[in-house]
């Protein structure tokens, strides 16, 4: 019997599976059957740590639906802490490496507990899509909604002025449009009067989740494209599960993003 480990990132929450040893990931029917809710584990998804010569391990993101993302944020603190809570060493940072590329995290301890992580994400590309004209997609007009196009690894569509309440209502919409073949992440977003910016996430291949990673940073970087945000500063997003702290270097060389995870269980599969 295989063991799992059930985490979470303010809530978005993941099958943790550590195959380091056999090497062998998973199939889409086996990560469906995994997440559901009802007559599985349930999660929003499956992360396989597979190894990696030169890093802790490989990082694999499958999706609910069965498909598979290149970066998940939220899922990578919570594979970090898996793995650094199981070296003897207690190490201050790691680095894992995922579909967007080996990313450096850096770990802050309690005790036997990793209690936050800070990644470096790597830099906010402007693609996917690019216009007719040949420039990248921001600040532009989508069927009527203001957007700009960032990818963090993954792709995200930032909805500039359309609320976090939008979500539930144009997200399955906005997720297949026309100008992403392959699908995207879409961000509902609003300044607070408090500070920082309020996000909703609508992730493909899963719906609306508690919080997201990219979708925090991605959020951020547009904002601050748009003027609506300081560069090289720390700005608290507020998302349904809690708040994750995203910094936006200028120019979009780097972006950081520090938050909780937690084990919530662990347990066998049969």
């Amino acid at each position: 019997m295989e063991p799992f480990f059930k985490y979470h990132g303010l809530g978005n929450d993941f099958v943790v599976l550590d195959r380091r040893s056999s090497g062998a990931d998973i199939d889409a029917e086996r990560s469906r059957r995994l997440c559901d809710r009802h007559f599985g584990i349930g999660a929003d998804g499956v992360l396989v740590i597979l190894p990696e010569p030169g890093a802790a391990g490989r990082m694999v993101v499958h999706n609910a639906d069965g498909s598979t993302a290149e970066m998940c944020g939220n899922g990578l603190r919570c594979v970090v802490k898996h793995l650094a809570e199981r070296d003897a060493e207690r190490p201050a940072s790691l680095t894992v490496a995922t579909g967007a590329g080996p990313l450096r995290c850096e770990l802050e301890w309690q005790g036997a507990a990793v209690e936050r992580v800070t990644v470096a994400m790597g830099p906010a590309r402007l693609e996917a899509p690019i216009l007719p004209r040949g420039g990248p997609f921001v600040g532009e007009r989508l069927d009527g909604l203001l957007a700009t196009a960032v990818s963090m690894g993954n792709p995200h569509l930032v909805l500039l002025d359309t609320p976090p309440a939008e979500a539930a209502r144009l997200g399955p919409g906005l997720e297949r449009h026309r100008l992403y073949p392959e699908r995207t992440n879409v961000e509902f977003v609003k300044a607070r009067a408090e500070g920082g910016l309020e996000v909703t996430v609508w992730e493909r291949g899963v719906g609306i989740t508690l919080a997201c990673g990219t979708g925090a940073c991605a959020a951020v970087a547009a904002f601050a494209l748009a003027g609506r945000c300081a560069y090289d500063a720390w700005v608290p997003v507020q998302l349904p599960g809690g708040v994750l702290e995203i910094k936006v270097a200028r120019g979009l060389s780097q972006v950081w993003l520090r938050g909780p995870a937690a084990l919530v269980f662990e347990g066998r599969l049969p």
